[in-house]
């Protein structure tokens, strides 16, 4: 597939063959999301529905459906893993005002819409979600060439650049055959997908675009640039060839597009850390190891990416810290605990926080990966030592106090860790810390960690709650009881009872049921 340019927002793209119309319809379709309307258009024969049915076998996850053209049912409906689809064939419709005798034009939100002969619908298909692709026969090649003209409007424009960018990567890494299965993501904007090359090799598709400047909250800053998320795919570069050359298993970067932000990467396999729901005790403590290793290391601040191209590490500093922890007051009090807190309380707990952050700002820094939990480890057997603890996910790394991590860890969000394992994680630590430096001070080490329990636990019951109210993920709640569990384990630290009388005056919810 080549792409020949055009407009702005448009891309006029040449097919070889019909594996390369395929091609393309694997690469829509890893984009699509509900809501989104795909307009075909061309002659009789240039290819509509065959495009159409290489995207419906690409979004079902089955190279064989047989997906007719609904020329006489004029819709044809199908449930597939990325939600329900919709193919819709007008060329028989008279007028647009039949739309609403087939149905067509309802509940459009949550449905992915593939139109045949749109022009038929007038005005009726919303112009926002919309993607025209205007199929016409390759006169150079009029037995299997096609050239089909894709365009959308502002919406659709990084989304169509990041599609083709990564046929353009894939093709150039050796990867144009391989099967492309969506994977399941996080909380995160970042998409992932797992390729299957045809000689059974795998690898991962990282789609991490630039991040977008929201709205300013603070001193004209972002969240994000406040909380310090990575901008851009430079940070998990830097981070990842920083980490594999201290020897530990991150995967290697196979193929990138800086630019674009993409990354194609070695895959490291399924097994985790985690059996039947459980912790694996030996897991984590392995896991626990490998932070007391990568903590003695005097590790650098500013990392290459590529030549001439640096990434620095930024601190995990008290403006961080605190817009983390507020996401409490913002989220959860309102939308879960049902309480709208006034100004001077606000306040207060502010206080009480940054006497708090005084003491971890004042203790040693290191790079703290932010994620060390059970989605992010994987268990690679065939390893020694270290290695055996696959990293991913530390692209929004930071230079931040030590504990953080072993929280990250033995305060897993994901899973539940008992306490007596949380103890095993801490002296598998300790002891690792005292084994390379006698003097190293494990009192002052678990009160850091309590506090940083603390926060890291405040700021997670906020974007849960975020997650549901703003974003419509409500899946995340089921993991609140937990993370409230833990933010009482670490508030009976002596260090937290001012903080644990403001949680109990002003968000009881916390302690209900205890």
């Amino acid at each position: 597939m080549s792409d020949s340019g055009g407009k702005p927002g448009e891309h006029r793209l040449l097919w070889d063959d019909e594996a390369a119309t395929g091609r393309f319809a694997a690469d829509l379709a890893a984009i699509l999301k509900p809501g989104d309307i795909v307009a075909l258009s061309g002659h009789l024969g240039a290819g509509k529905s065959a495009l159409a049915r290489a995207i419906l076998r690409e979004l079902s996850g089955d190279p064989a459906l047989d997906a007719p053209s609904p020329t006489f049912t004029l819709v044809q409906s199908y449930d597939t893993p990325r939600g329900p689809v919709l193919h819709a064939d007008l060329y028989r419709l008279r007028s647009p005002d039949e739309l609403d005798d087939i149905g067509l034009g309802e509940d459009l939100d949550r449905l992915i819409t593939l139109v045949e002969w749109p022009d038929r619908a007038g005005a009726r298909l919303p112009a926002g979600r919309r993607l025209d692709i205007v199929l016409e026969v390759d006169p150079a090649n009029p037995e299997t060439g096609r050239i089909a003209t894709v365009s959308g409007g502002v919406l659709w424009r990084q989304r169509l650049a990041i599609a083709i960018a990564t046929r353009r990567l894939l093709d150039e890494a050796g990867w144009s055959a391989a099967r492309r299965d969506f994977m399941q993501g996080d909380a995160s904007s970042r998409a992932y997908e797992r390729l299957t090359h045809p000689d059974g090799a795998s690898a991962v598709l990282m789609i991490s675009p630039p991040r977008p400047d929201g709205p300013a909250i603070r001193q004209g800053k972002p969240y994000s640039a406040i909380a310090h998320l990575a901008e851009t795919v430079d940070a998990f570069v830097a981070m990842d060839r920083g980490l594999a050359s201290l020897g530990y298993s991150v995967p290697a970067i196979l193929a990138q597009d800086l630019s674009t932000g993409l990354l194609l990467i070695e895959d490291l396999g399924h097994e985790g850390v985690v059996l039947d729901g459980a912790p694996i005790p030996e897991r984590y403590e392995a896991a626990a190891r490998l932070l007391a290793d990568l903590h003695r290391h005097v590790l650098p601040t500013i990392l290459p990416v590529t030549e001439g191209r640096d990434h620095v590490v930024p601190d995990y500093d008290r403006g961080a810290l605190a817009i983390e922890s507020e996401l409490i007051l913002e989220w959860y009090a309102p939308h879960i605990a049902g309480v709208t807190l006034p100004a001077v309380t606000q306040a207060e707990f502010g206080r009480i926080w940054n006497r708090l952050f005084d003491e971890i700002l004042d203790g040693p820094a290191t790079w703290t990966l932010r994620d060390v939990h059970s989605p992010n480890l994987i268990w690679l057997p065939e390893r020694q030592g270290h290695a055996q603890v696959g990293l991913i996910d530390f692209q929004d790394a930071v230079l931040g106090h030590p504990a953080y991590d072993l929280v990250s860890l033995g305060q897993d969000a994901r899973i539940d860790v008992p306490a007596a394992l949380e103890l095993r994680l801490l002296a598998a630590y300790g002891a690792a810390r005292r084994n390379d430096d006698p003097d190293f001070d494990l009192a002052a080490f678990a009160r850091a960690y309590a506090i940083l329990g603390a926060q890291r636990n405040t700021k997670i019951a906020g974007i849960f709650a975020r997650l549901d109210r703003r974003d419509g993920k409500p899946a995340y709640l089921r993991h609140l009881p937990r993370i409230e569990a833990y933010l009482r384990r670490n508030l009976e630290h002596p260090a937290l009872e001012e903080l644990k009388g403001w949680y109990q005056a002003h968000l009881p919810k916390l302690f209900e049921g205890v």
